[in-house]
């Protein structure tokens, strides 16, 4: 076999040649391209882990919300309780109190009408006491009306102060009430019991004043001086109305 070298050298200038072009013109673009996409992958592939990176930040943060809002609900919805409950503790204290005032009231109510009412038939009572006292009184004998105090004068005339009793006479004639017009006797009986009292003769003058039952009543300008049955019951319904205010 004949090999040609000049055809030999021509082929492989025109392989170098081809080459060069290949490389000049297809393989630079080429791996430019290449290059180039794998460049744009790499940012992908970079963005998709950042966004990857971001999107599990956000969702841990969305987690940390969602747990803290949870939360909040949870202390939101235990102090709304424990505020219920305050409120529900107010309002039945309320009520128990307002209960008790009530029924403190309505005892103290019923105490005040116990007491009214016994007070009341007490007073009732002693009042007719009295009124019976006095219709049992005007049965007394007439003289019995009248020389039966004449003695109680005399002496309630003995218990003033000695300028009160001289001063009986100072205006003239002692003014005398009696349950009824006096006798002649009476008249001069209750003249004596003067006479002997105030030591010197003395005139009278009567009154008569059913009203006061039974007995007499001096009624001088500076001293009024009673034994009669009207001022002893009168005396009486005091004493028992201050005993039961007591």
């Amino acid at each position: 076999m004949h090999l040609d070298w000049w055809t030999l050298a021509l082929q492989t200038v025109n392989v170098l040649v081809l080459l060069w072009l290949l490389k000049r013109f297809l393989m630079q673009p080429v791996a430019a391209m290449i290059d180039a996409r794998q460049a744009a992958a790499a940012k992908l592939i970079a963005d998709a882990q950042a966004a990857r990176t971001d999107a599990m930040a956000e969702k841990q943060k969305a987690a940390e919300e969602t747990s803290r809002l949870a939360a909040t609900r949870d202390d939101a919805l235990k102090a709304a309780l424990a505020e219920a409950e305050a409120a529900k503790a107010a309002v039945l204290a309320g009520g128990r109190a307002e209960a008790e005032k009530l029924r403190a009231a309505v005892e103290t109510d019923i105490e005040r009408h116990r007491k009214e009412t016994e007070t009341s038939y007490a007073e009732d009572a002693k009042s007719l006491a009295v009124d019976i006292a006095a219709k049992l009184v005007t049965r007394l004998p007439e003289t019995a009306k009248i020389t039966g105090f004449i003695d109680g004068i005399a002496m309630a005339l003995r218990a003033l102060p000695p300028e009160s009793l001289a001063a009986i006479t100072e205006s003239g004639p002692v003014p005398v009430r009696a349950v009824r017009a006096l006798t002649d006797k009476e008249t001069s009986d209750i003249r004596a019991m003067l006479a002997e009292v105030l030591g010197k003769p003395v005139e009278i003058t009567v009154a008569a004043d059913p009203t006061l039952l039974a007995g007499l009543q001096i009624d001088a300008p500076h001293a009024v001086v009673r034994n009669n049955f009207r001022a002893d019951l009168d005396r009486l319904l005091r004493e028992l109305k201050s005993h039961g205010r007591d």
